[in-house]
């Protein structure tokens, strides 16, 4: 097996970053007593929060295979593992926008709260924060394709 690394190494790199960020950061964010083992939370939740982590961790190490394995088309590959992002991340807004449709909450009261802001009044929360953060990554990816 090659390694793809002779071209687009700033890319491959940020788009390393933004697949780490849903394909393993969600794993120890959602495997514990606030999600998975949470038990507030009904069974069927807890299913589908695990089927949702490993489903993001097997679209991740395919993300990393078209980004890393050399062979034929790398730079369409680059910009299909980003669109793979672009999906995960872009899912993740969808949610947020759309919660008075479904009645969703940003979090629970036994999860992870929002912090103090670091700069100017008011609290950040924990996911906003960290899916703006990687979806900046991720744009920065696609861009340096």
């Amino acid at each position: 097996m090659e390694i793809a690394y002779e071209s687009h190494l700033l890319a491959r790199i940020l788009l390393t970053v933004a697949t780490l960020g849903y394909g393993l950061v969600t794993m120890k964010a959602d495997f514990n007593a606030t999600h998975a083992t949470n038990p507030l939370w009904t069974p069927h939740a807890r299913f589908h929060v695990v089927w949702q982590v490993l489903s993001y961790s097997g679209v991740g190490l395919i993300a990393l295979g078209l980004i890393w394995i050399g062979g034929p088309m790398q730079t369409e590959r680059l910009y299909l593992a980003g669109l793979l992002g672009v999906a995960m991340y872009g899912a993740f807004f969808a949610a947020l926008f759309s919660r008075p449709i479904y009645g969703g909450l940003l979090y629970d009261d036994n999860g992870y709260p929002p912090f103090k802001a670091p700069v100017g009044p008011g609290k950040w929360d924990v996911n906003v924060t960290a899916f703006t953060l990687m979806t900046t990554v991720l744009m920065l990816g696609l861009i340096a394709i």
